[in-house]
């Protein structure tokens, strides 16, 4: 099996995964643990993840720790693929896994030279391919997805009402949300409403204290329905907190912009300031879009800023209850410098429903 990418370039490798053919944007995450958690992650739908830790699969695959109830990626590369495992909660090899997922998967890829055309181009179309297709044919008709469409295809097509502590009703409206988000919460006593974002939540907001926005694959810009009724429940003044794309839809809603970045921030070790302190943390990060900081209206002010690259990592309303972060408080494999950022949006919370 190779890998054929939108430029012309073809790689060659082993496959390890389903004997199937699969396209999307190649996409490299930088963390040296947490693959189980990656695959799952609702925010990779769509895409071709290459993974750049030069040793994969060699805690195996658990039973639980997932992040939603699938493999989400279209596929899989790796330099070097450990198909022994040890670990005492692994039930599975990662190999197995995939094939019984129906997800592609290849080796014996120099993945340091793959991630560097990607950093210097940018992120492009690819195709994993059986050695007798063509790269070009593989990259335009190999089953894949429209990303305009990703976030249907993995919010939840229901509501529920899950069990918490005394602590306040938060609706989660879910684009995608990683479960460890959703436990989050709970641990902290909060009661959740999931509600997918195409869903009737509008009817839960006179019975919730507070809304979360999650993380979530595509491009902001095609959410313009989703966007609309969100400011129904800024108009409400209900707190808000958002996380990864809910962070660049909270900022869209409030008036400001966002755009693609050249090849995203997809790891466990990002870098962010908070703005007017000398606090810095370690975060985890999963995206491909950012927030235009030149384009906050004047009631908002930037939170956070990486400190690799200057983009916008977070926002606060200067009057109201809204905040948002880029990066992942929940992180899920890590680090949890900024978990605490749950305990700031439920004091909030709660704080708004006492003066209510």
């Amino acid at each position: 099996m190779r890998l054929g990418l939108a430029d012309g370039t073809v790689l060659g490798g082993r496959s390890f995964g389903a004997a199937v053919e699969a396209r999307g944007e190649v996409v490299f995450h930088t963390g040296m643990v947490g693959y189980v958690e990656a695959l799952t992650d609702p925010s990779y739908r769509g895409q071709i993840l290459v993974l750049t830790y030069p040793l994969i699969g060699n805690y195996g695959v658990p039973a639980d720790g997932h992040e939603s109830s699938r493999v989400q990626v279209q596929g899989l590369v790796v330099s070097r693929y450990a198909l022994a495992y040890s670990h005492h909660a692994a039930v599975r090899s990662l190999g197995d896994w995939l094939k019984e997922a129906g997800v592609p998967a290849i080796e014996g890829v120099d993945t340091r030279s793959l991630v560097q055309k990607l950093r210097s181009h940018g992120t492009m179309q690819g195709a994993l391919i059986d050695e007798a297709t063509d790269p070009a044919v593989g990259i335009a008709s190999a089953p894949g997805i429209a990303m305009r469409d990703a976030v249907s295809l993995v919010e939840p097509h229901s509501m529920v009402e899950l069990p918490g502590g005394a602590g306040p009703t938060i609706l989660v409206i879910d684009t995608g949300a990683k479960e460890s988000i959703v436990r989050s919460l709970q641990l902290r006593g909060a009661k959740v409403v999931r509600a997918g974002a195409s869903s009737d939540w509008e009817s839960y907001l006179p019975r919730v204290d507070g809304v979360l926005l999650t993380n979530g694959p595509g491009d902001p810009r095609d959410q313009g329905p989703l966007i609309e009724r969100l400011r129904k429940v800024l108009a409400l003044r209900l707190p808000t907190f958002g996380i990864c794309l809910g962070h660049q839809l909270l900022a869209r809603c409030l008036g400001a912009d966002t755009y693609k970045l050249p090849f995203g921030h997809r790891s466990h070790n990002q870098p962010v300031l908070e703005v007017g302190t000398r606090r810095a943390y370690i975060t985890s990060q999963n995206h491909g879009y950012a927030v235009d900081e030149k384009t906050l209206p004047s009631d908002v002010a930037p939170w956070f800023v990486n400190l690799n690259d200057g983009t916008n990592e977070g926002i606060r309303h200067k009057s109201d209850p809204f905040s948002s972060v880029q990066f992942h408080p929940e992180a899920a494999a890590g680090p949890r410098d900024t978990a605490p950022l749950f305990d700031d949006f439920l004091r909030t919370v709660a704080a708004c429903r006492r003066a209510s």
